[in-house]
């Protein structure tokens, strides 16, 4: 077996791989695109679906930001797309809260969660490639970002499960052409497009720079070094989930305990605070954390912190308190005389 029929057959083995542990008569979510990734995914999701020995049931689901024009018609042949392949589909429409992907992302994943448990599914199959992984771990490091996002995409997130990160985009165009399936070929993730997001301007120009100056195996590499970095940073979160809980006290966070820490799980430590008092993860920077870091450490009677999301982080009597920020304090105005 070799070129487009073993694509074929990896997409179907990740597939089962990554559902080994679904229990019997479970439901099960394909997001799909109509992308060649997620289409692939859809198939083989499908035909293992299908077999005499498979106890769970397969559906798909489509979500339509609206941020193209005829997005709803390529959502609508997704789903039609999917029906081909004998799976139930279901379009969801949603609206994007801002431009760039992140608003894009955070509303695509709450509609995947929204259907998810409205429709009882024990996991939701996403499409993303070894490609996909190396691209995170690369703005990552432009970024500057810490280790848990340059470990990258986890292959499971609670529901959420990406059985296709050991294969490269190229396997999954070639899955599709095998079996006679069209995907959408999104225009904003050609490089040169004038929306093309930064992450598609990567995959356009840097990555095959990357590969051309250092030679090939790049994208491999990179996706190496994220799984690398993702047990370290489960360990480490884990730890500091331990230092966390040592910390507590009923008035708050007990500041010897957190100053005692090593440093590198006492920032941890707090961030992942500050993300429970209601802080968005995706808009807490490493400035915020350090400004919380030194109500411990370097502490001089410095008011309270804020964070994004209407959070607040206060010290007082030894104890680090974080949540809802105080509204502000309305200062009464004195009258004033005309003749003054």
């Amino acid at each position: 077996m070799s070129g487009p029929a073993l694509a074929v057959a990896q997409v179907r083995s990740a597939v089962v791989a990554a559902l080994a542990d679904v229990p019997p008569d479970a439901l099960v979510l394909v997001a799909c695109s109509g992308g060649p990734d997620s289409l692939a995914l859809a198939a083989g999701v499908a035909f293992v679906a299908a077999r005499p020995a498979t106890t769970w049931r397969a559906q798909a689901v489509v979500v339509d930001h609206g941020l193209q024009d005829g997005s709803a018609r390529v959502a609508d042949e997704a789903a039609r797309a999917c029906r081909g392949l004998g799976l139930d589909a279901v379009v969801v429409r949603v609206g994007v809260d801002g431009p760039g992907e992140a608003p894009a992302r955070a509303a695509r994943y709450a509609a995947l969660e929204r259907a998810a448990d409205e429709l009882g599914a024990a996991a939701v199959l996403l499409g993303h490639t070894l490609d996909d992984q190396a691209e995170t771990v690369l703005l990552g490091l432009a970024r500057g970002s810490g280790a848990r996002t340059l470990a990258g995409m986890a292959d499971t997130r609670g529901r959420f499960r990406r059985p296709l990160l050991g294969l490269r985009r190229a396997d999954t165009l070639a899955a599709c052409a095998a079996q006679n399936l069209t995907p959408w070929h999104d225009p904003t993730n050609d490089g040169a497009h004038p929306d093309a997001s930064l992450r598609s301007r990567v995959r356009s120009e840097v990555l095959p720079t990357l590969e051309r100056v250092l030679g090939p195996g790049v994208a491999d590499a990179l996706a190496r070094t994220a799984a690398q970095l993702r047990d370290d940073a489960d360990l480490l979160d884990a730890l500091a989930a331990e230092l966390l809980a040592a910390a507590s006290a009923e008035d708050g966070l007990d500041v010897d305990v957190l100053a005692a820490a090593p440093p590198a799980l006492r920032t941890r430590a707090l961030r992942a605070a500050a993300i429970a008092a209601g802080s968005p993860a995706g808009a807490l920077l490493r400035v915020h954390v350090l400004a919380v870091d030194a109500l411990v450490t370097d502490w001089h009677g410095q008011g309270a912190v804020a964070l994004p999301g209407g959070v607040a982080a206060g010290r007082s009597c030894g104890r680090l308190a974080l949540g809802p920020a105080p509204a502000p304090r309305e200062v009464p105005v004195r009258a004033v005389d005309q003749e003054e």
